[in-house]
């Protein structure tokens, strides 16, 4: 791409974000304004009432709570760690915004969230009852990814000019020559990945399939990078992968600091945030006696009242004056051990949005390592590059793209990420090739469509199965039963019933036979995926109401979409297809990175349940199909009817 089209291409980028941004927002004011409460919690962008379960300071002194919903309220939220949220109270008014307080989402599943509060102080109206959550719109995230791309049109800086060249494809990547490393732990196509990434002086890039051990060589790519650098940034898309990366090099002695909200609430986590770190430096007793001298003083002389003399009203400006002077000294302390700590640190981990933080004004790093860049927006991957004098990206294309809402703006290249751009420009990448999750019959089929069938199963995994004689993968056919699809007249959702009673009654069956054989021991956990929420919502019913299964079955079972299936696997996987119709419309399934990522979560045994009719007039599923006879795996759905 030469230079004028690449300062065309990011022009036409910085539209495609406004678009994205304005139809974001759109979105977000039809579920929320001119809505009732009862509204919104449909809709999945409020949760009202709450329950307030607990209040309590983390090791940083940062006011968290924990709220939960009543168990009646099942329906799907949009609520995500790291989300920006409201929490307000409605009693004694009818104004839900009186005196609401903002906060991060630390963690939420389906009935319970941990909130940050923005403010350090508890609430009064917070024991009043009639609490709720609300989602609050990210204008933040939108106005630096538009920061960067402006940054990087105007960049007058010659290594960021050159860097953006490389990845966007006007110049070729260049790689010194050096002996290689050879670590015991990795296989050959990792040893070779870590081998680029040491040679690299612009980018390379980890090109990770499932269960390929990905993260263990982006750990040890950093663990010998940070042999010849003191610093290097640590980014991804989501909070949790960020604290994954966190907590992975923490475990190997190296000295994190963990900036913005992270997801994971264990304390290994949250004491690797900076609010954490300066309650642990030698100089933090002092800054607390600061403070709260500065609060005293204040204090005393807020005591004194209007109508008082001349000697009061000047020893009421001393005391404000003392108490302003603790308070700059005190922010000048603050301002020390922050920077101290920064600079202590051999790992800065941040979201990509996060490495904007103002704590990192100014900062350079050599290298920037960036994980799941495949399902990154190419705007936010530029933020952390911006401060950097190389990158090195690690993630899998083949898996789910970012989530976009505007579809004219994926159409018209925003689900192009820079990861895929510079995997096309450049020789830049070495993929992995040896998998430690799954069967080899679940991995062919991904291996022969997405990975040019150079996908191996390492020894240890390649024929285990949760009994001798089971079949690691079933494809049962619901053609000719009549089990057509249905749509939500609320949320246009589809949904199969008649697929998911099949499901159910399969997966009873299943279990029953794992029990008889005495293997119960051998299965950890169970994922049952639907690419519709509202066949998520029908499933979940089903299989996890109480008494439905038992307890022992339920608490390994977990009911989902794809996409909260990503980075995930399970011992047992089942895929509900959902559609069935006559005209061959299979919409949303025919987004196969997504199918791809649904069936290389399991690592036994794969059922997927689907009409072949319907999903056999797409190529991808025909040769699926095709698959699944050549290894004996069809099944009819009529043999289980009966």
């Amino acid at each position: 791409m030469a230079g004028k089209d690449i300062q065309e291409g990011l022009k036409h980028l910085l539209k495609l974000l406004e678009q994205e941004k304005e139809e974001d927002l759109l979105q977000y004011k039809r579920k929320m304004i001119g809505t009732s409460l009862a509204e919104r919690r449909k809709q999945g962008v409020c949760w009202y009432p709450v329950n307030l379960e607990k209040t309590k300071f983390d090791s940083g002194d940062r006011l968290l709570i924990k709220v939960s919903r009543p168990p009646e309220h099942t329906d799907s939220h949009l609520f995500q760690s790291g989300k920006l949220v409201s929490l307000f109270s409605t009693a004694f008014s009818n104004e839900e915004s009186r005196e609401a307080v903002n906060g991060v989402i630390n963690y939420v599943n389906k009935q319970e969230m941990l909130v940050t509060l923005n403010n350090n102080d508890i609430p009064d109206w917070i024991h009043d009852g009639q609490l709720g959550v609300q989602l609050l719109f990210d204008e933040n995230a939108y106005r630096e990814m538009e920061k960067a791309v402006k940054h990087l049109i105007n960049a007058k800086d010659e290594r960021l000019v050159e860097l953006k060249k490389v990845l966007l494809g006007e110049l070729e990547a260049r790689f010194e020559s050096r002996s290689p490393v050879k670590i015991a732990g990795l296989n050959d196509s990792q040893n070779e990945a870590l081998n680029k990434v040491l040679c690299a002086s612009d980018v390379a890039i980890i090109h990770g399939p499932p269960g390929t051990g990905k993260t263990t060589t982006l750990i040890q790519a950093i663990l010998e990078t940070l042999k010849s650098e003191t610093q290097t940034l640590v980014c991804a898309p989501s909070n949790a992968a960020v604290d994954l990366l966190a907590d992975r090099l923490g475990e190997q002695g190296i000295n994190v600091l963990r900036i913005g909200h992270p997801a994971r609430v264990t304390e290994e986590t949250l004491s690797k945030t900076l609010d954490a770190r300066i309650t642990r430096h030698p100089d933090y007793k002092t800054l607390k006696s600061l403070r709260k001298q500065a609060e005293e003083y204040k204090a005393m002389g807020q005591k004194y009242k209007r109508n008082f003399g001349h000697l009061e009203r000047e020893q009421r400006k001393r005391l404000l004056a003392e108490a302003r002077e603790l308070r700059h000294e005190a922010e000048h302390l603050e301002f020390f051990i922050t920077h101290d700590i920064i600079a202590r640190s051999q790992v800065i981990a941040c979201t990509m949005v996060g490495a904007s933080n103002a704590m990192l004004k100014g900062m350079k790093f050599d290298t920037v390592f960036i994980d799941e860049a495949a399902q990154a927006l190419e705007p936010a991957s530029w933020i952390p590059i911006i401060r950097s004098e190389r990158v090195i990206f690690a993630g899998d294309h083949c898996q789910l793209p970012p989530t976009i809402r505007s579809l004219e703006a994926a159409r018209n290249g925003l689900e192009i990420t820079l990861f895929e751009k510079a995997i096309k420009s450049n020789s830049a990448d070495v993929m992995l090739k040896e998998q430690y999750r799954m069967n080899e019959s679940i991995m062919n089929f991904s291996s022969r469509i997405f990975y040019k069938n150079q996908l191996v199963a390492n020894e240890s995994v390649a024929h285990w199965k949760i009994f001798p004689d089971d079949l690691s993968i079933e494809f049962i056919d619901t053609a000719g039963c009549g089990y057509f699809e249905e749509i939500d007249p609320e949320t246009r959702s589809s949904f199969n019933k008649e697929e998911a009673q099949l499901l159910l009654k399969h997966f009873k069956g299943y279990v029953e036979q794992i029990e008889m054989l005495g293997k119960w021991n051998e299965v950890e956990d169970i994922g049952i995926i639907a690419p519709y929420k509202a066949q998520v919502s029908l499933l979940q019913d089903l299989m996890l109401q109480p008494g439905a299964l038992g307890q022992h079955i339920q608490s390994k079972l977990g009911v989902n979409t794809v996409d909260s299936f990503q980075g995930q696997e399970r011992d047992i996987i089942y895929i509900s297809l959902v559609r069935s119709n006559e005209k061959g419309e299979i919409g949303f399934l025919s987004n196969t990175r997504r199918m791809n990522v649904a069936i290389t979560r399991a690592r036994k045994k794969l059922v997927i349940i689907g009409d072949s009719a319907t999903i056999g007039q797409h190529e991808f599923y025909a040769a699926f199909l095709d698959y699944v006879n050549e290894i004996g795996a069809y099944r009819s759905a009529f043999e289980l009817m009966y």
